[in-house]
């Protein structure tokens, strides 16, 4: 009879459960947060580039306008009549605010995901398929 040795999951399989540490559960818990945060980042990463993508399509159309027009702009709830240099400037100093808050949550979203990648290494190592965190 040929007897080979089981592998952890095969022992897992055979009904062997592996026992859940309290050091284990904070990181399951930690990586559900994490996994809660990227969603939220990527939903508001992707709002960011829809409202940059339409101050890019608004600066193409006032490159059409003449240079003596009064432009409306909206600043918070009411529109103003302003010149056609002061909006493309303002319409400027938007896109460079949007283009650093991209960054900075793509920034975030790059940290979480480096450390969610770290809590999966180490969360497979201890459970192997018996855990799945597939995002």
């Amino acid at each position: 009879m040929n007897r080979r040795m089981l592998t952890k999951a095969e022992e897992e399989a055979a009904g062997e459960e592996i026992e859940v540490r309290r050091e284990d559960q904070d990181k399951i818990n930690k990586f559900s947060r994490l996994h809660q945060h990227e969603l939220s980042i990527e939903e508001e990463l992707k709002g960011k580039n829809k409202e940059k993508e339409e101050l890019d399509d608004i600066t193409t159309e006032l490159e059409l306008a003449e240079e003596e027009d009064l432009v409306p702009y909206k600043i918070g709830d009411a529109f103003f009549h302003v010149q056609l240099p002061q909006a493309q400037e303002m319409l400027g100093v938007s896109g460079a605010k949007v283009e650093e808050q991209i960054d900075e949550l793509e920034e975030k979203l790059g940290v979480i995901r480096e450390e969610m990648t770290q809590l999966k290494v180490e969360l497979y190592a201890r459970f192997g398929r018996t855990i799945n965190l597939e995002t």
